[in-house]
């Protein structure tokens, strides 16, 4: 019994004492987070504020459809490229100095709107002022024939001014468009469209003269002002006489008269251009498709009104030529 409260006493057969080791433990691979792609808006700061808002709600549509965060600034510098994520920038003037800009950051696409120092090329792409005056001029034709009595419409112009001058033949083809032979009820002594041309050496004081001749003399009952002699003085005294106008520009305060503005649509640009800019496809120039703006209801009601807005679909499309 001594033997083996003895032997009780020890370790069991064939069992040993565990030996410490030093185990290395392997943290875990940290795997970098990815920013949230951003795309900033640079507005000037005295753009009107519905004109503002609207391009704000436009990019930021887009963003949202895309998965973008967005961001508006008013002044945008080469410290801004420092942002996480940014992808997309889109500027209206004055130019930030987007070819430095685009240089020092060749991963983010710019899109310059209306700036004519800005070149399309590389990262860059640009929207230019595209009148596209033939097309302007046909509808603005097409437009005054349909709204006014006897087809009786005029056009003020620059003289010696070949844009222009496509705009009156065209303006003149979207009046037969519209009318065919467009013979007036009435007996008048003048074939319309009539139209005036203005001296680059005229003082834009004597313009309402030019209007006078047309709407007295010629009995023009709806005049298209080419952009270049569509002053505010000249749009605000039509206005007092009760004629009818179509313009190229938006009015500042828009006069008694003022039937429609045709002018590049920005909006349906710059959705035209989102999928590109998004996907890294630069360097293009972005054609502006034309629209409608500042409509007065009362002279282009909304049947006529859908017609003239089908017109220039079609007009856009290439299915009716501006005869130029």
């Amino acid at each position: 019994m001594l033997s083996l409260t003895a032997c009780g006493s020890g370790e069991a057969a064939g069992t040993s004492t565990p030996v410490p080791t030093d185990t290395a433990i392997v943290p875990p691979t940290l795997t970098p987070t990815t920013a949230t792609p951003l795309a900033i808006l640079v507005l000037p700061t005295d753009l009107d504020p519905d004109t503002s808002n609207l391009y704000q709600k436009t990019v930021y549509d887009l963003t949202q459809t895309s998965g973008f965060r967005f961001q508006v600034r008013n002044i945008f510098t080469a410290d801004d490229l420092a942002e996480p994520g940014l992808q997309v920038v889109i500027a209206l003037p004055p130019d930030p100095g987007i070819a430095a800009l685009a240089a020092a950051a060749p991963q983010v696409q710019f899109l310059a709107i209306n700036i004519p120092e800005v070149a399309a090329g590389g990262n860059i792409s640009v929207l230019g002022n595209n009148a596209q005056t033939d097309v302007a001029g046909f509808l603005a034709g097409y437009t005054a024939a349909l709204i006014t009595d006897d087809y009786r419409i005029g056009m003020l112009l620059p003289k010696d001014n070949p844009d222009a001058l496509r705009a009156l033949n065209a303006y003149a083809t979207g009046m037969k468009f519209s009318c065919g032979t467009c013979r007036p009820v009435f007996f008048y002594n003048w074939t319309y469209p009539q139209f005036l041309e203005i001296g680059a050496d005229e003082d834009p004081a004597n313009y309402d003269a030019y209007a006078d001749i047309l709407i007295l003399q010629y009995k023009v009952q709806t005049i298209y002002l080419y952009p270049d002699i569509a002053t505010t003085d000249l749009m605000t005294y039509i206005g007092t006489t009760g004629a009818y106008m179509i313009g190229a520009v938006t009015p500042e305060q828009r006069p008694a008269g003022w039937v429609m503005t045709i002018q590049p649509d920005i909006v349906k640009a710059i959705q035209n251009a989102w999928p590109g800019l998004v996907s890294g496809q630069g360097g293009v120039t972005v054609q502006s498709p034309l629209g409608l703006s500042d409509i007065d209801p009362t002279l282009l009601t909304p049947g006529k009104q859908r017609l003239v807005e089908q017109t220039l679909n079609d007009l856009q499309a290439g299915l009716i030529s501006t005869g130029q």
